[in-house]
């Protein structure tokens, strides 16, 4: 920066001329009416502390705070002094000794920097889209001699970014081949680097499977399929925001096939599914063929073949419907690529049909039923019936000995009317009977 060969400032009828020379000194002088000050080598003009008192000398209320700002935004420094009376305040840049402010007056060129003030105590350094070049020592100076002063550093911080052409785009390597991806951040302070993938799962590094892999370069061995997929470069250095790259890596292998049933049974009549797994990078060409060789179409009424992409992995259905005689035999399922091709064989046999078993229930109609019951009722009076013609020609006279059939059960007493009331009337005449013979034989007993 340059300066002006000379400024002039007013004060109360005196006239200060300040003579900046750039010359190695140390010093330079100035004259101020009878006063005697020193000009230091930065060009400000420094009033000799003797003819005031040391009590009545400009002091600093509080340190110039440090502060910290992002590259672009707006950055302040405050220095505030007490009893500054007739002194000036001054702001210099340290690291360059470049003089940024005197009192009132915006010294520097820069447009960014402008100057405010308050009550003649506070002097604030603005600093508009701050860049990296202002990063460094601020002081604020008084001019008394010795000249008195405080510093305040002014921190710039950068958020991370990352350079393109120093990182890895999208790769295509073959498996079992040696990868390296490398990712170039920048920032202040410096940016911690770490590569992770982006679907979350781990990555195979040196053996062991790792969600996180730190520093700027990622080198696997013998890269496999499972090492493809897409993969983050994220760079962050406690400076919002941080920031990633995505770098996708494709791993190129031959197709590889597996059959989950290599024999399958179907009855005639019956549809079935063919099931075949294929893996390949680029990716494959599937289709089916019969026995003979020829190739399945599908969209036809007989079959119907499906196929399910999922990254490098496919999954191939063969449905045949209404199996018939000529359907039996062995299909081929085929993948090919541009690096190599393979099949599987699948055998369909035929298995018996399965045998139905009718099972007939016979349900009694209600005048069966209606039967039923009336020849249980019938029965059950043939067995209460009691020979009356028996206890007509009981000679009393002769036998003494009644024959006993053992105590009548305990029955609840039949309700009248009902049907059991009428079906006991048998039974109680029994009863009657035998007691009234019981009684006749106690008679004859007491007479004789």
């Amino acid at each position: 920066m340059t300066f002006p060969n000379k400024f002039a400032l007013s004060e109360t009828n005196l006239f200060l001329v300040f003579v900046l020379v750039t010359a190695n000194c140390g010093c330079f002088f100035g004259v101020f009416g009878r006063h005697v000050r020193n000009i230091e080598s930065n060009g400000i003009s420094v009033l000799n502390g003797a003819d005031f008192n040391q009590d009545a000398l400009p002091r600093f209320t509080e340190p110039i705070p440090n502060v910290t700002v992002t590259v672009g935004r707006d950055a302040l420094l405050a220095c505030v002094v007490d009893n500054l009376r007739g002194f000036k305040v001054a702001w210099v840049r340290v690291d360059t000794q470049t003089i940024l402010s005197i009192h009132h007056n915006v010294i520097t060129q820069n447009p960014r920097i402008s100057l405010s003030y308050n009550d003649h105590r506070s002097w604030y350094l603005h600093i508009k889209n701050v860049q990296e070049v202002d990063r460094g020592w601020y002081m604020c100076q008084v001019n008394t001699d010795p000249m008195r002063s405080r510093k305040g550093y002014l921190q710039v911080v950068v958020p991370p970014s990352i350079i393109d052409r120093e990182t890895s785009s999208d790769m295509v390597v073959l498996e079992s081949t040696n990868v390296s991806l490398t990712c170039k951040a920048t920032g202040y302070p410096e940016p911690y680097v770490m590569w992770r993938r982006e679907d979350g799962e781990d990555i195979r590094y040196n053996g062991e499977n790792v969600n996180v892999v730190d520093g700027e370069i990622l080198f696997i061995m013998k890269v496999s399929r499972l090492h493809m997929g897409v993969y983050l470069c994220i760079a962050s250095n406690g400076v919002p925001p941080s920031i990633s790259k995505r770098v996708q890596l494709k791993v190129q292998f031959p197709p590889m096939l597996s059959i989950p049933n290599q024999l399958e049974g179907a009855y005639v009549g019956q549809d079935v599914t063919l099931e075949c797994r294929t893996e390949a990078f680029p990716t494959s060409i599937n289709y089916w063929t019969t026995e003979r060789g020829d190739m399945i179409i599908s969209g036809s009424e007989k079959y119907e073949a499906v196929s399910t992409d999922n990254g490098y992995k496919k999954y191939m259905m063969l449905k045949i419907r209404k199996v018939n005689k000529n359907d039996f035999g062995s299909y081929k399922c085929v993948a090919k690529n541009s690096l190599g091709e393979t099949d599987g064989v699948i055998k369909l046999e035929e298995i018996p049909a399965p045998t139905t078993v009718k099972i007939v229930t016979h349900q009694a109609t209600s005048s069966q039923i209606k039967k039923s019951t009336s020849t249980r009722r019938e029965d059950s009076n043939s067995e209460n019936k009691f020979d009356e013609s028996r206890i007509a020609e009981y000679d009393y006279d002769g036998e003494y000995t009644l024959p006993s059939n053992g105590p009548p059960p305990i029955e609840k007493p039949p309700v009248k009317g009902s049907a059991a009331s009428t079906h006991n009337t048998p039974r109680l005449f029994l009863y009657v009977n035998s007691f009234l013979c019981i009684c006749s034989y106690i008679f004859k007993l007491i007479v004789r």
